[in-house]
C-alpha cells in the first residue's frame, strides 16, 4: 500500500512532520536511555540557550526558541525535576524567576554534546548534506509570521463561497 500522506502532497503536510517529529523523539529518547543519559530530546535547546547566556526567563527563552510559555514552563519543570536546571528569584523583581543550569548540568554537558554533535552529523546524513530543507523551513515559518494559516484558509475560504 502506498503511503497516504505521501499520496495527498501538500495537504499531508502536516501529518507527515508530526510523523517525522515522533519518529525522531522516539529514536533519540530509544538513544538516551541505552547511554543512561536521564534526559528528554526536546532539552538540547534549553540546555544551550542557558549555556549561553548564564540564566534566563521563562519568558526570554520562549522568545527565543519561539514556542508558548506554558510549553517552557513544561521543559523547564522537568529540568529541575531531574536536577538540570535551578530557579533564582530577581532581587528587583520577586516575580521573575531567572533559571540557570545546575552544577549537574555543567558536569553533564560535555558528554551530552558528544551525543548532540552525533545528532547533527546523523541529520546532515539523512538530509545528505542539502541545506534545501532548512531553506525551506526558514521561508516557511516567515510566511506564516507575516499572515497566518488560519487566517490564509479563511481568505481562501471566502474566495469559495462567493
Amino acid at each position: 500500500m502506498n503511503d497516504f500522506l505521501i499520496e495527498m502532497g501538500v495537504t499531508g503536510l502536516t501529518g507527515r512532520l508530526k510523523r517525522l517529529n515522533d519518529l525522531f523523539v522516539y529514536q533519540t529518547r530509544q538513544f538516551y536511555e541505552e547511554q543512561g543519559v536521564d534526559i528528554e530530546p526536546n532539552w538540547h535547546m534549553i540546555f544551550l540557550l542557558l549555556e549561553k547566556h548564564g540564566s534566563l526567563t521563562v519568558t526570554e527563552i520562549a522568545d527565543a526558541i519561539q514556542i508558548s510559555h506554558p510549553a517552557v514552563i513544561k521543559l523547564t519543570h522537568k529540568m529541575k525535576k531531574n536536577g538540570y536546571v535551578k530557579s533564582i528569584r530577581n532581587p528587583d523583581d520577586l516575580r521573575k524567576q531567572q533559571l540557570e543550569l545546575t552544577k549537574k548540568a555543567h558536569e553533564t554537558l560535555p558528554q551530552l554534546k558528544k551525543y548532540w554533535d552525533a545528532g547533527e552529523k546523523s541529520l546532515n546524513d539523512l538530509l545528505e548534506h542539502n541545506q534545501e530543507l532548512m531553506i525551506q523551513l526558514v521561508k516557511l515559518e516567515e510566511n506564516l509570521k507575516e499572515l497566518g494559516f488560519k487566517d490564509r484558509m479563511d481568505n481562501y475560504s471566502k474566495n469559495i463561497t462567493q
